[in-house]
C-alpha cells in the first residue's frame, strides 16, 4: 500500500544544474567571438573619418566652381550667338516621279551675329545641310572666320545638283501640295565647331542649329507667290 501511495504522488526529477563558468563566458562582453574588437572599432572610425574628409573636399570643390561660374558670368555676361537666314530662293526643285531623284538649286543668305561685349567667336568649321522632309539632299562647307565683339557677318551659299531621296506616299503628296502653292518647306541645319575668345582662354564648343525655312519658287527672276521669303531665326537643334 505504501508503494501505491508512492506511485500516486508527484515526482520531481533531479534539479537542473546551473550553467558552468565555461559556458557563461561566451556571453560576457569582451571575451570570445561576441565581444568588441578594438582593432575593428579603430578601422571603422578611420573609414568614417576618410569618408567625411572626401565629402568635405567634394563640397568645397563644388562651391568654388559655383563661385567661379558666377564671377565669370558677372564679368563677361555671355550670350549665345545669333543666326538668321535673311534670304532664300529656289530656281529649281523638281522631284522625278520615276526614280525619286530631286533636282535642286537653292540659294541661301545667312547672318551670323555675336551679341557679346567681351567674348569673340572663332568659327573653325561650318557645315550646312539642306533637308527635305528629314531627308538630306545636299551639304556645303562654309568659310571659316572670326567674329569680334558685337559684330555680324553675312554668309551666302548655293546648294545645287541632284540627289536620290526616298519619300513615302504622304511626303510625295505634300510635295505636290507645296509645288501648287509655290512654297517648299526646307530645313537648313548647321553643325558648328567654335572657339570662344575669353581673355587667354579659348574653350571649344560643337553646337547645332536648325532653320525651318519656307522657300518660294522663283521663275525668270519672279517669285511664284505674292509673298516672298520671310527672315527666319535659327534655333538650337537639340
Amino acid at each position: 500500500m505504501s508503494d501505491q501511495a508512492h506511485l500516486n504522488g508527484a515526482y520531481y526529477g533531479p534539479s537542473i544544474p546551473p550553467p558552468s563558468r565555461k559556458t557563461r563566458s561566451y556571453n560576457r562582453p569582451g571575451r570570445g567571438g561576441g565581444g568588441c574588437n578594438p582593432f575593428s572599432w579603430c578601422f571603422s572610425c578611420l573609414c568614417g573619418c576618410i569618408f567625411n574628409l572626401i565629402c568635405q573636399i567634394i563640397i568645397t570643390i563644388l562651391v568654388l566652381l559655383g563661385i567661379a561660374v558666377l564671377v565669370f558670368w558677372l564679368i563677361f555676361r555671355p550670350n549665345a550667338p545669333k543666326f538668321h537666314v535673311t534670304d532664300a530662293t529656289l530656281t529649281e526643285f523638281t522631284l522625278s516621279p520615276n526614280n525619286n531623284t530631286l533636282y535642286y538649286n537653292l540659294a541661301v543668305n545667312m547672318t551670323f551675329r555675336n551679341p557679346n561685349k567681351r567674348i569673340g567667336i572663332y568659327y573653325d568649321k561650318i557645315e550646312a545641310n539642306a533637308e527635305y522632309h528629314d531627308k538630306r539632299f545636299s551639304t556645303r562647307e562654309l568659310e571659316r572666320f572670326y567674329l569680334g565683339h558685337k559684330k555680324e557677318k553675312n554668309v551666302g551659299t548655293v546648294f545645287s545638283g541632284e540627289q536620290v531621296i526616298s519619300l513615302g506616299n504622304n511626303d510625295r503628296s505634300k510635295y505636290e501640295s507645296e509645288r501648287n502653292e509655290g512654297f517648299y518647306n526646307i530645313d537648313l541645319k548647321l553643325k558648328l565647331r567654335m572657339r570662344l575668345k575669353v581673355g587667354w582662354a579659348k574653350p571649344k564648343f560643337k553646337p547645332r542649329f536648325e532653320c525651318d525655312l519656307r522657300v518660294p519658287m522663283t521663275s525668270n527672276g519672279r517669285v511664284s507667290s505674292t509673298s516672298g521669303f520671310q527672315r527666319t531665326k535659327c534655333d538650337f537643334d537639340w
